[in-house]
């Protein structure tokens, strides 16, 4: 009985510290509701901008581009049943599923090493060097290398020679397939940077207690990589795979620049697709195409978190 009237006791005054610290009356409403005034301005910003032009985008989904005539479900049966829009998102799908993981690991296989060494902070800064680079920058440097007469060819060409394996390289990386895998390099090079920067802030945060104990305990590096820094690094893990996944749809800049509106079919992206039919004024498949990507991202989004959840 003691033990209950304790926890009572315990319980009431946790009750009256909360009330006191929100007030009542009149104060305590304002203390309540002040958060709003913070949330208001941002809130009307993501609905005026965001919220209320994706449902006139849902919106025209259902009516013709020109006439505004409600047409039902027929937008995306067209657009289902259209050959560009299946190519575009089967490449922009197979860029997503390549691209995310070798970053991930990329990222994780460059972090780990950096993270023992005193001169991390510079070396960081020479990774995060590319983000500061204009697109178009970059998009002439990968020209330069890749094109047929580019830098590579012509140091295979001259390897060739020096070896007496093959003649004259003059390989159209970006006009084959090959351009798929000069995109992912791009993509590679360019976000790699922000990728080891968020996983050296998720390896530095874990107490070094944690990984002395285990070493005392006979734990070796490996054990202690798998154990004790893999575990605590989730956190890291799912904000890296969301803005990995969110930045693969932003690759479409150095695609248009380096191989135009109709590049090679294995970079012919969702983008490109969503700029030629804009080009084209025809915003009906263009709506239809919105709504279905939006659905798909925002699911995948969900399963993310759905999947983070179970793992805490």
């Amino acid at each position: 009985m003691k033990g209950i009237g304790e926890t009572q006791i315990s319980l009431h005054k946790s009750i009256t510290r909360t009330k006191q610290a929100w007030g009542s009356g009149k104060k305590g409403w304002r203390r309540r509701h002040a958060f709003l005034l913070f949330l208001l301005p941002s809130l009307a910003g993501v609905t005026l901008f965001v919220l209320l032009p994706f449902l006139d985008v849902v919106n025209r989904s259902f009516r013709t581009a020109v006439t505004g005539e409600f047409t039902g479900m027929k937008n995306y049966g067209v657009i289902f049943q259209n050959q560009a829009f299946v190519l575009a998102v089967k490449n922009t799908a197979r860029f997503t599923v390549v691209c995310i993981p070798l970053l991930v690991l990329v990222g994780l296989l460059v972090a780990f090493p950096l993270s023992a060494m005193k001169e991390a902070g510079l070396i960081k800064s020479v990774y995060l060097f590319p983000l500061a680079m204009p697109t178009a920058t970059i998009v002439l440097v990968w020209k330069m290398v890749f094109y047929r007469q580019g830098f590579l060819n012509l140091f295979l060409t001259r390897l060739g020679e020096l070896t007496g394996l093959w003649g004259t390289v003059t390989i159209d990386y970006l006009g084959t397939g090959a351009s798929f895998w000069v995109l992912v390099a791009s993509y590679l090079w360019k976000n790699t940077g922000y990728t080891v920067v968020l996983w050296l802030a998720g390896i530095l945060s874990i107490p070094n207690e944690f990984i002395e104990a285990a070493k005392v305990d006979g734990a070796g590096r490996m054990k202690c990589i798998r154990y004790i820094i893999l575990p605590n690094l989730k956190g890291s893990f799912y904000t890296i795979v969301i803005l990995s996944f969110l930045n693969s749809f932003k690759i479409y800049r150095e695609a248009y620049l380096v191989a135009g509106s109709y590049p090679q079919e294995d970079i012919y992206l969702l983008q490109h697709l969503f700029n030629n039919w804009f080009v084209n004024m025809e915003f009906d498949k263009m709506a239809a195409a919105a709504v279905c990507v939006a659905i798909v991202l925002l699911g995948a989004i969900m399963l993310l978190q759905r999947i983070w959840d179970r793992a805490e």
